[in-house]
């Protein structure tokens, strides 16, 4: 499985700069963000990704939007692989409001009010144990992509990524980032 974290978004920048919390509910890429998911979508031409989950964040979602179209895969919903609750873009957008911008895919599966409440770390942990049960027997596993979060990749594989960086998971304690080089 290769996780993705999303794209720069307009929250990482503004944090990046300040470390405050700028306020922004549920942000979208910045061009810089685009640039980043196209990155990593043509680095993904040489794997034989099958199967792309992605969280229901907008900027997961517009990340895994750029990758579905150069990799022309359908998109798949997973609310399990959504960002560690720490920040006000940690709210997200009404699954109602999401099937309205991305009218081909599938949100009937999630409650309009979709995003959690602030989460413990052993409860992300345990989520995450969650997501690989369900993962894991998957005949698709080895070719699937995931389009997530920084703390959702930290707490299933232990590294800490950048926007756009793309991890390699095969297993609790396997992980290995690809191409470092080519994402920097």
């Amino acid at each position: 499985m290769i996780l993705v974290r999303h794209g720069q978004s307009e929250f990482n920048v503004h944090f990046a700069k300040t470390r405050v919390d700028p306020g922004i509910v549920d942000p979208a890429l910045t061009e810089e963000g685009r640039r980043q998911a196209q990155a990593a979508a043509e680095i993904l031409r040489e794997h034989e990704i099958e199967r792309l989950l992605a969280s229901p964040f907008t900027r997961t979602l517009q990340t895994a939007e750029i990758i579905a179209d150069t990799l022309k895969l359908p998109v798949e919903i997973e609310p399990l692989v959504h960002e560690h609750a720490a920040f006000v873009c940690d709210i997200g957008t009404s699954a109602r409001d999401l099937a309205k911008r991305w009218p081909d895919w599938r949100f009937d599966h999630l409650p309009d009010r979709w995003w959690p409440e602030a989460e413990e770390e052993e409860q992300l942990h345990a989520r995450c144990q969650r997501f690989w049960g369900l993962i894991e027997p998957h005949e698709a596993r080895p070719r699937t992509l995931v389009v997530t979060h920084w703390g959702f990749i930290r707490a299933l594989t232990g590294l800490r990524v950048g926007n756009g960086h793309l991890v390699r998971f095969t297993a609790p304690g396997a992980a290995e980032l690809l191409h470092p080089r080519e994402m920097a």
